[in-house]
């Protein structure tokens, strides 16, 4: 059974996908043992105590740094004997944390990266000021300073003629980070995602 514990932040929206899987059983071999969230009046605590998962709040203005800050996560972590870290909305610095559990974070991201990796804010805003046609989502392993790192899956999201940001935005959450998420988690739970050189391989079943 793989250990994992979920990032998040906000609403809580991205973690959803994750609660839904558990809900029906769709990721095999896999425990959210706990939510972390930065926020004690966040709205994801209670979609993760609704859920039946402990949540924890590790408040970022007791630490004098972020640096810090990220240890006190990292130890909760370890403490917890956690294998996998998702990203669900955290919107913190992961400072030491993916030293700690390299290839062992995953995270989502809601373009098809390298698309649009400079801009910051809206990149929703951003695909449709450019008049893209074609935007989408990618699901990572976070490298070593918590960006985005090795691909694991992308998926196309068409870009329609009449949306506007938050309509594009709550469809390629919906059609492709949550899905991508969920899927990306069962693969390592299944053990069937290898890392060779800068590529993620999805192993046969087997």
């Amino acid at each position: 059974m793989v250990r994992a514990a979920a990032l998040v932040a906000g609403d809580g929206a991205r973690l959803q996908a994750i609660l839904d899987s558990m809900y029906f059983k769709e990721i095999p071999n896999f425990e959210l043992v706990a939510v972390i969230c930065p926020q004690r009046d966040a709205y994801v605590m209670k979609r993760a105590l609704n859920a039946g998962v402990p949540a924890y709040v590790v408040d970022p203005e007791l630490f004098p740094t972020m640096t810090s800050h990220s240890m006190a996560v990292a130890n909760k972590l370890k403490d917890m004997d956690i294998e996998l870290v998702i990203l669900a909305g955290y919107d913190l610095p992961l400072g030491v944390i993916p030293y700690q559990f390299k290839n062992r974070i995953i995270g989502t991201c809601p373009a098809l990266y390298p698309a649009f990796e400079d801009v910051e804010g809206d990149v929703n805003r951003a695909v449709l000021e450019k008049g893209v046609k074609v935007t989408g989502a990618t699901a990572y392993f976070a490298d070593g300073d918590g960006r985005v790192g090795n691909i694991i899956l992308q998926k196309a999201v068409d870009v329609l003629p009449d949306d506007d940001p938050e309509s594009l935005q709550r469809r390629v959450m919906e059609e492709g980070e949550w899905k991508l998420l969920s899927e990306s988690v069962s693969l390592y739970c299944a053990g069937r995602l290898s890392i060779h050189g800068n590529r993620v391989v999805i192993e046969e079943k087997k």
